[in-house]
């Protein structure tokens, strides 16, 4: 059976190996600096199989030996925010946590596809692809399959329709200058903008910008992990079913849309190899200017991240 290697076990990993577990495909290790905690996650799990129907393996483990031979690493691990750090000591550290996972799955693990799952995305997929020193298709950021989700549920929420029978897309940078392609968007294939008017397209793209924000407003303390490990272990499963899909995601670009050396949300093709294919849509003035504004937020992310040695 395939292998999948979940790094960091809060929320977020958690969620992702659940989602896993449910898709029967592949046996999922955990891993997590805190004694015990994976492990606890690990045989909770266990416990609900016989309910929920998978038959896998589940480890959960503190130490990165245990990825030996892993298809897939989903990167999740990280610090949230706390009262009085600067974005400086954030990033520092999450940069920090993301090259010792990153070295270490180049360790033991020299054949998958990582998954960057931690924020800041854009910069952590950078920070993965050094340190692993892989080829750009076996590591791409989770971004664009989370904030497509969100938009085709606020589309189907607003229409009250069944969420699965929407389609949409959101490129860019995962943060305020995402870029939500509604012209692109459709219900059972009918384009959104027969069924909506411009104003209201216009209010569910904004709300897609400040998903995450909003529930970070209701929680105070920590922020969302349904969705995003739901998102990851969607991606996983392109992966190790080598199922061809197409899907926005954070892609490290040299040369498409007129972009260099950066990861971008952009639409790939997924399958075992990784981003397989990335296909450059053609855009409109007006997107092209906001996908240009999104990727001057990336390079800013890029320029505090050479100022950390």
């Amino acid at each position: 059976m395939s292998k999948v290697a979940i790094i960091g076990a809060g929320n977020v990993g958690a969620t992702a190996a659940y989602c896993v577990a449910e898709q029967n495909v592949a046996d999922i290790v955990m891993v997590d600096v805190v004694p015990g905690f994976p492990q606890s996650k690990a045989i909770d799990f266990l416990h609900a199989s016989p309910l929920r129907g998978y038959r896998v393996q589940i480890a959960g483990v503190n130490e990165y030996e245990a990825i030996q031979d892993a298809d897939v690493v989903i990167h999740t691990a990280g610090i949230p925010r706390k009262p009085g750090m600067d974005r400086m000591d954030l990033l520092r550290t999450n940069v920090n946590i993301a090259r010792d996972a990153a070295r270490n799955v180049a360790r033991y693990a020299p054949n998958a596809v990582i998954i960057a799952v931690a924020n800041p995305l854009d910069i952590i997929a950078t920070v993965c692809l050094r340190e692993s020193g892989f080829p750009r298709e076996r590591v791409v950021g989770m971004a664009g399959v989370l904030d497509s989700t969100r938009l085709r549920y606020f589309i189907a929420e607003r229409l009250n329709v069944l969420p699965r029978d929407v389609q949409a897309m959101v490129l860019g940078g995962h943060g305020d200058s995402m870029v939500p392609l509604t012209r692109y968007a459709s219900v059972a294939g009918i384009p959104l903008v027969d069924l909506l008017d411009g104003g209201t397209i216009k209010s569910l793209s904004d709300r897609t910008r400040v998903g995450g924000g909003e529930i970070v407003q209701y929680l105070k303390q920590g922020s969302a992990y349904y969705a995003p490990g739901a998102s990851a272990a969607k991606m996983a499963e392109a992966v190790l079913k080598d199922e061809k899909r197409i899907l926005p995601a954070s892609a490290y670009l040299q040369g498409e849309y007129g972009y260099h050396d950066l990861f971008l949300g952009v639409p790939v093709l997924l399958g075992r190899g990784g981003v397989e294919k990335i296909y450059e849509l053609e855009l409109t003035a007006e997107e092209k200017k906001a996908l240009d504004g999104s990727v001057e937020e990336v390079q800013g992310g890029l320029t505090q991240l050479a100022s950390l040695g």
